[in-house]
Formats: C-alpha cells, sequence, structure tokens
C-alpha cells in the first residue's frame, strides 16, 4: 500500500514551517493540525461518505440526480487472501447527490443477500440500468455451490429497495457487471474478473471448481478478457452469445497474459464520447486504470494507455459518467481504514484530450 509521499502541498509545508517556528504553548494542538493538513494533502479528494465503507461506485444520472451504486464493505472476520474471500459484502447502500460535491444522501439497504432465493455470499460489485420506468440491479455474487453468477433485481425507483428475480440470469459467470445502454436504446454488460473472479475457470461455457486460482502458465498467450453480450429487450437475461472484448496493441495484437501493466484484470467500465467507444478497466495486480477505444460496443478495441495511476489499497474500481458538460470518474481507495477490503468511493474530474484519450489522473498527490 502506498503510505508515503514524496512532498507535502504548499499549505502543509506552510502549516509545518508556522507549528515550528511558534512558541511551545499548545504544541499539541498544532501538532494535531499540521498532521490532519499533511494527510488530506496526500489524496487528490476526499470521500463522498464516512458513515459506511463503500466501494466500487457505479454513477448514472436519474432525473437529474446522481446515482451512485457501490459495494458496502464491512468486516466480517474473514482472513485475507488471493480469491477475495474477506471481501464478503452482505447487501448495497445507495448513494445520491444533487451535484458533484453536493451533499451525500444514504438511502440505506437497497438488497441484501438474504432476499436473494439463490445466493451463497459475497455482494460484490453492481450496476443499474433503466428502461421504461424501471431501474434494474446487475450484481454478482456467489450462488450456493459458491460459483459467482450474475443475478438481477427491479425497483420502480432508483433508490430502491429492489427485488431479486429468482434465478441468475441463464448463461452468467464471473463478476463486475457493467450495463451500457447505447443512443438506439441497445443495452449491452460487459462483464469478469480474473483470480476471484473466477473468470480463469470457465472454458467453453463450463466451470472447472479444479481451475486455477489465477491466470498464469500462459504468459505468452493472448490474455483472458472481459465478455460483452447485448442484453434482452426486457431487460432480465443475454439476448445472443457471450462475446470476448478483444484489447489490441498499436501492432493490431491482442494484449498477451504477461503484459500485467495493460492487460484487462477486471471492473470494466463503458462510455461513449464523440461517437467513439471507451471500454476502461483495471489491470488489477497493477492496479492501473487503462482505456481502449473503439467503433462498435462490441470493439474490437485499441489499447491507448493508462489514465489513472494506482489508488491507495489493492484493489482499482470505477465508473465515468457526464455531469452537465462535464466528465467524472468515480472511484474508490481506502483513505479511511488504511484496509484494503474497507475501502471509500470519490469523484474527481475526469477530461477527454484533444486527440480523443484521456488525460491522466494521479490519485495520490506527490
Amino acid at each position: 500500500m502506498m503510505n508515503n509521499f514524496k512532498k507535502l502541498s504548499g499549505i502543509a509545508i506552510i502549516m509545518a514551517v508556522a507549528a515550528t517556528s511558534s512558541c511551545q504553548q499548545n504544541t499539541g494542538a498544532k501538532n494535531e493540525l499540521k498532521n490532519d493538513m499533511v494527510k488530506k494533502s496526500k489524496f487528490l479528494s476526499e470521500p463522498l461518505i464516512k458513515e459506511i465503507y463503500t466501494a466500487d461506485p457505479s454513477a448514472h444520472i436519474f432525473n437529474g440526480k446522481i446515482y451512485i451504486y457501490p459495494s458496502h464493505d464491512i468486516e466480517s472476520g474473514t482472513p485475507e487472501n488471493d480469491n477475495g474471500d474477506h471481501f464478503d459484502m452482505k447487501d448495497y447502500h445507495i448513494l445520491s447527490m444533487d451535484s458533484i460535491n453536493g451533499k451525500v444522501t444514504d438511502h440505506g439497504v437497497a438488497l441484501s443477500v438474504k432476499d436473494i432465493p439463490w445466493a451463497g455470499r459475497q455482494l460484490w460489485a453492481p450496476d443499474v440500468a433503466f428502461k421504461d420506468g424501471t431501474y434494474y440491479l446487475y450484481f454478482p455474487v456467489k450462488d450456493k455451490n459458491d460459483i459467482f453468477r450474475i443475478g438481477v433485481a427491479t425497483s420502480k425507483s432508483p433508490a430502491g429497495p429492489f427485488k431479486a428475480e429468482p434465478k441468475p440470469i441463464e448463461g452468467s459467470f464471473s463478476i463486475d457487471p457493467a450495463v451500457f445502454t447505447d443512443t438506439d436504446g441497445s443495452s449491452y454488460m460487459y462483464y469478469g474478473g480474473i483470480w476471484g473472479g473466477q473468470l480463469q475457470r470457465w472454458n467453453n461455457g463450463k466451470y472447472d471448481a479444479n481451475g486455477s486460482k489465477t491466470d498464469s502458465g500462459k504468459e505468452n498467450e493472448p490474455a483472458l478478457t472481459a465478455k460483452v453480450v447485448k442484453l434482452s429487450k426486457n431487460m432480465l437475461g443475454f439476448d445472443e452469445a457471450v462475446k470476448d472484448v478483444v484489447i489490441l496493441d498499436a501492432a493490431g495484437k491482442p494484449l498477451l497474459t504477461k503484459d500485467h501493466d495493460r492487460r484487462f484484470f477486471e471492473g470494466a467500465w463503458m462510455h461513449k464520447f464523440n461517437g467513439k467507444y471507451y471500454f476502461t478497466y483495471s489491470t488489477g495486480d497493477t492496479h492501473f486504470l487503462a482505456s481502449a477505444i473503439g467503433d462498435s460496443p462490441y470493439g474490437p478495441f485499441k489499447y491507448q494507455g493508462t489514465f489513472m495511476n494506482p489508488v491507495q489499497g489493492w484493489t482499482t474500481h470505477h465508473s465515468i459518467v457526464e455531469v452537465k458538460g462535464k466528465w467524472y470518474i468515480f472511484y474508490h481507495d481506502t483513505q479511511l481504514s488504511n484496509k484494503t477490503h474497507l475501502r471509500n468511493v470519490k469523484v474527481t474530474e475526469l477530461r477527454h484530450k484533444d486527440d480523443g484519450t484521456i488525460a491522466l489522473i494521479d490519485p495520490i498527490n506527490k
């Protein structure tokens, strides 16, 4: 974890000089103030909510308001491991705010694992879509056989509560569903995650319970990648066979497994800008957010580079949304807890450069 930084911001330096040059009385209070300034100077932005731990924020604009659909991190006492068993979430809370940097409202529990008939454990990163008066909450959770599937729940309100369908989406697997609705009204789901997300355990549509816990051993082969599928008109299922999201390098070749700084790992998102489709994702074990651009929601997508450096914490997961003519990225880190499984969501502005790529964001001031 990145607990150190190279330099303080200007205001933090001023506070430090003032504290050391002043008289000795109230030294404790001054040191406390200085430490607070130093801590705040480390991070680009502050947590949106501090009463609960939240992560993996999927942001949308509904009825002129910003709604955020995050994971709800808790301390479950589960030992940490590479499968992510310590990310043992039990429910979802929905957040909203009228404007960027405005007051955040926690709408409480929108869906609980105990209310999903087929669910076993671990409610991971969700997303939401809207169609014909109904809101659809898509969520990954392990079934009673400990296999991740993707379910859907519905509500007439963007704030919930949501009622889960009795079974997972047929043909679904793995984690991190993200739904993009194109300008023609067609909706597509992007999903998948390696390691704890189990994507590497699926081959030819079948799950291998004894499969590898990682994606190693195939370093010089094309990397595992996210999946994309068009949703049915009722938004409750898949309308076609699932396809691979192909990410190509500058030479037109697929990224390889060993290319850890560029290849897909988890946390897919899609947004459209100036007629182009931006597939963005986390490189996972190297913690970058990367972008690839295509001419179709199916791709292929040409790799464009890193647009966010690693956050503090092991995971990085984001969403990108336009608010009143400006673009913003919602993301998370571990500022509040300094523990990888107890995270907090944040937001900062995102800029598309003149050449169409996304400007680099550093979430930690150096």
